[in-house]
């Protein structure tokens, strides 16, 4: 009997399709296994859901978050009634000296807010994965301004500037555009830092070295080699970057320098609420737990995913 006989034969391989199918699917068990992500995720959902019905959850109660009832105000302004004026019509009650629905305003609010907050992520994360990746893996004088950059960014007081830049802008400027653009600006840093991080240590990996040696052009090596391996880092930052988008804009406009009335924002119904919080309590309540509770949800989904992605952080975590 010949040597050959006694070799195993060679195991299959699995297709990539098959290789990514089996992948997502453990992601998801992790995931799924994760009450506090599943939460998060929930609450994700819903606050989208939220965001785009606002018009049609308005529309069934009756209300929008523009028109003035002043028979729901007592002569000083105050909500008339229990709770800031709650009732059958007015299901959050009433915004003080406006009489402007809360339902309408806090649901319409949430459409700003996550606007403003996945637009500015997505500028920012775009931004930060092109420089970060480019800089990470050609190096040189480009790495070495490009860190330059990062570390003045990082340092510079943006919300002077956002400030300054609220008060000079043309008002024909949208500002809801100005504050994805000023917030993706001072943004990208923070992940571009991450990415060329793992990525100077991914360019030495054998992979990559290899595809170099066999004459693979620099397009491919960024795209086929280094970006597939970055998706998990930039999945995870992204969703944890948008909740802190979503308080950076709340808090601009708590400031008075984000979306200007009467469009509805969560950040302006907590700065106005605040002198009313001994007489109208609810004023604060609703749009302030609003805001609460989107940010919990997205930070409970962004940790669920870390924890699918990097199994070994769970039990640092839990």
């Amino acid at each position: 009997m010949s040597a050959d006989t006694h070799l195993a034969p060679p195991a299959p391989t699995r297709p990539p399709s098959q290789a990514r199918s089996t992948t997502a699917r453990h992601l998801w068990r992790r995931l799924a296994a994760d009450r506090w992500a599943l939460g998060g995720a929930g609450g994700v959902a819903f606050f989208l859901v939220a965001a785009a019905a606002a018009p049609l959850l308005s529309a069934i109660a009756g209300q929008d978050p523009y028109t003035y009832d002043l028979d729901a105000l007592s002569d000083s302004g105050a909500p008339k009634g229990f709770g800031g004026g709650i009732s059958a019509q007015h299901w959050f009650g009433v915004e003080p000296m406006t009489g402007r629905d809360l339902f309408a305003i806090v649901v319409h609010g949430a459409r700003t807010s996550i606007l403003v907050g996945a637009g500015a992520t997505a500028v920012s994360v775009l931004l930060g994965v092109v420089v970060g990746l480019t800089a990470g893996f050609y190096g040189g004088w480009y790495d070495r301004v490009v860190t330059r950059t990062i570390d003045v960014l990082l340092g510079f007081p943006y919300l002077i500037f956002v400030i300054a830049l609220g008060a000079i802008a043309p008002t024909s400027l949208p500002k809801p555009l100005l504050l994805v653009g000023v917030l993706a600006i001072f943004s990208w840093p923070s992940i571009a830092r991450v990415v060329r991080g793992q990525t100077l240590a991914l360019k030495r990996r054998t992979f990559v070295v290899a595809s170099v040696a066999l004459g693979a052009g620099g397009w491919h090596v960024l795209v086929r080699q280094l970006l597939p391996n970055l998706t998990a880092t930039i999945i995870v930052y992204s969703t944890i970057m948008i909740p802190s988008m979503i308080g950076a804009e709340a808090a601009l406009s708590f400031l008075g320098v984000g979306v200007p009335p009467p469009t509805p924002a969560w950040g302006r119904s907590i700065g106005d609420a605040i002198g009313w919080v001994q007489t109208d309590p609810m004023f604060l309540v609703f749009p302030g737990g609003a805001l609460f509770l989107a940010t919990l949800a997205f930070n409970l989904l962004g940790d669920g995913l870390r924890d699918a992605f990097d199994p070994k952080t769970r039990g640092l975590r839990r």
